[in-house]
């Protein structure tokens, strides 16, 4: 052959031959090589599969070591084979739609294509196809490449950047540069947007302090501070401010963001609004205290009770005696009446502390406005005039007084802080009937005949946004330490309680009226009849084993019960009573217990300990609690077999005799 400017040329009809001829055929023959070696060491080294088919039959024709490696197949396996021939391309690509835009277009590319290796591995690759001239003759070279890793970091990413976008928890990300003004925002996701207001176009490249105010916590701030500085995380809470002002708990955990050789780069900060949780965790312990006072006043309230006995029983005591003097029978009266009032006053305590039962009885509303008012004067301090508008004619009611009592203190006591500069009060009761026509304007109401109570000041008013929620648990508008929260809930328990209703009125700085509506008794009356003549107290000469823990009170009874002809042992604890009992069990008649007593022995359990030894023994039980409040477990029925504390030496004398005369 002869090679000239456009080529090697056959020259075998030639019978002369250039000179140096074979040597640039030899050169030419050794670049060939050279060339063929390299791209043989290049087909072998590439990290990318790669076939070689011929473009006539689609047959392949050579393959390289990472595809041989890539799908598990030996290369003897491939070879001869079409793409199409091969499992992990059968069902995927179509070797005859290869082939065909192969030839149409000289290129054919898969950017994701699904292919399961000899073993079963699942992987992606991306395949690329083309037609070249190699030598005299074209053939195709298919490029396979592992994308299974890469894939999977995308979809981690992507993940990654939704789990972001979605998280409630707001996410920001500042840059670490800590000089003045400070690090700056990069990155905010929706979520801190909803807590806080702002928009990211509105925070990026600014500092995070905007979000800080007069109440942020400048403390934290610095060990925030010191922390970024040193490169470690921080953990916190603190006030921060949203967009429109307002401030909010929010909770921080803050990374730093290394590079590969160590240097932070960036801080990362997850923050959650804590605001709910707070005022959760305040309320808590708001309704521990208000638990912790109750059980102290429930507390307070029995050993109270205990001394209005005594006095009660003393003053009792004073009339056996006879040849009394109008001046000091009026006397004992007058203590009797006292011993009512702070009887009363004893069961708002009580009743504040859960510790006294529903007790209905009919009442007229009037007498019970009457009796707390008296009290109320007392309470709310000389600025607020009280005013007093009851109905002309009794209210009569079936309904707790005690409850009803604390619905006035508790309406009258909101009035009372509503006018902080004092003011007028004003209560009214009336009797009212509503008709269809009264109904259908309000969503409560219902037709009958009703006993309203109002309360009306003249204080600052409830903002109506407000207004549906003043009777929800907790809910306060006063400042901390002034309100619990509580008095308006209680109100609305109470009066659901007695099958009523309220309306409130209020605008705000022009006052408020609250109206609630209790069904009326039948009749609008109660049935008067005239003080039966206190009746001759009966006596005995039974033996009683008395056990009372309060001295004073002990000997009251026992000097009482014993002008009645009784026998009466006394015990201070459950534990001396039950000696005296193994001494004296055949001749005692009857127990009389406190039901709460010192030294690990109650009046229950002294009771059920006589009862088991001896069933027929007749047990009265005494407390200052009421009888449904204490006999949950085992049944009491007042002035049967149980007392409620203070109790009259008449009463005393009637439920001792009726409970020795009844059957086993």
């Amino acid at each position: 052959m002869e090679l000239t400017e456009q080529g090697f040329m056959d020259t075998k009809h030639l019978t002369k031959r250039t000179p140096g001829f074979e040597t640039q055929i030899s050169r030419a023959e050794q670049t060939l090589r050279a060339s063929e070696l390299s791209y043989r060491r290049l087909f072998e080294a590439a990290k990318d599969g790669i076939l070689i088919l011929d473009v006539d039959t689609g047959r392949i024709t050579d393959v390289n070591r990472f595809l041989v490696k890539l799908l598990g197949f030996s290369h003897s396996e491939m070879m001869g084979k079409t793409v199409g021939e091969l499992s992990p391309f059968k069902d995927v690509v179509s070797n005859q739609a290869m082939l065909e835009q192969l030839q149409k277009e000289g290129y054919v590319r898969y950017e994701d294509l699904p292919l399961e290796t000899k073993d079963g591995r699942k992987i992606a690759v991306e395949f690329v196809s083309n037609v070249y001239q190699a030598g005299e003759k074209k053939v195709i070279q298919c490029n396979i490449r592992d994308i299974t890793e890469r894939k999977r970091s995308e979809e981690a990413l992507q993940l990654l950047g939704s789990a972001v976008e979605q998280t409630r928890e707001s996410i920001l990300i500042t840059d670490a540069e800590l000089g003045p003004p400070g690090p700056k925002i990069i990155f905010v996701n929706p979520a801190f947007t909803q807590i806080t207001g702002y928009t990211a176009a509105e925070v990026i490249g600014k500092s995070p302090r905007i979000l800080q105010g007069p109440r942020t916590d400048k403390s934290v701030m610095r060990r925030l501070r010191q922390n970024l500085e040193r490169g470690e995380p921080f953990a916190g809470e603190a006030i921060n401010y949203r967009k429109d002002g307002k401030p909010f708990d929010m909770e921080w955990q803050i990374t730093p963001l290394r590079n590969a050789g160590g240097k932070v780069t960036h801080f990362v900060a997850t923050q959650r609004d804590i605001t709910l949780r707070k005022k959760l965790e305040e309320q808590s312990r708001q309704a521990q205290k208000m638990d912790a006072i109750g059980h102290l006043a429930g507390g307070v309230a029995h050993d109270f009770n205990n001394i209005l006995s005594t006095v009660q029983m003393q003053a009792d005591l004073m009339l056996f005696d006879g040849n009394l003097s109008t001046e000091q029978l009026e006397s004992i009266a007058e203590i009797s009446a006292s011993v009512r009032r702070a009887t009363a006053l004893t069961r708002q305590l009580l009743l504040f502390s859960r510790h006294e039962m529903f007790q209905p009885a009919d009442l007229d509303l009037n007498e019970t406005i009457a009796t707390t008012a008296k009290m109320l004067k007392r309470m709310l301090g000389e600025t607020i005039e009280m005013q007093l508008k009851l109905a002309p004619q009794p209210l009569f009611l079936h309904g707790d007084a005690g409850m009803l009592d604390q619905v006035l203190m508790n309406l009258c006591v909101n009035a009372r802080d509503a006018m902080p500069q004092g003011g007028h009060l004003l209560i009214e009761t009336s009797g009212v009937e509503l008709d269809e026509l009264a109904v259908a304007q309000s969503g409560q109401a219902r037709p009958g005949s009703f006993v309203r109570l109002s309360v009306s000041d003249c204080g600052c008013g409830i903002a109506p946004e407000i207004l549906p929620q003043i009777f929800e648990p907790f809910f306060t508008t006063k400042a901390v330490g002034k309100g619990t929260g509580l008095g308006l809930a209680t109100v609305f328990g109470i009066v659901q309680r007695h099958q009523g209703w309220i309306n409130v009125y209020s605008e705000a700085g022009h006052g408020t009226t609250f109206r609630i509506y209790l069904p009326r008794l039948a009749g609008n009356a109660r049935p008067k009849s005239a003080s039966p003549a206190p009746a001759e107290m009966r006596g005995g000469t039974e033996t009683i084993l008395l056990a009372e823990d309060a001295p004073a009170l002990r000997v009251a009874v026992r000097k009482a019960l014993s002008q009645l002809g009784y026998r009466i042992l006394e015990a201070p604890t459950g534990v001396k009573a039950v000696e005296i009992w193994q001494e004296n069990r055949d001749e005692i008649s009857l127990l009389l217990t406190d039901l709460v007593m010192p030294d690990g022995m109650t009046g229950k359990e002294l009771g059920q300990r006589l009862l088991h030894e001896n069933p027929k023994l007749r047990v009265v039980y005494m407390s200052g609690y009421s009888a449904e409040f204490v006999g949950k477990d085992f049944p009491l029925e007042e002035d049967f077999n149980f007392l409620t504390k203070p109790f009259p030496a008449q009463k005393l004398a009637e439920t001792i005799r009726r409970r020795l005369d009844a059957r086993p």
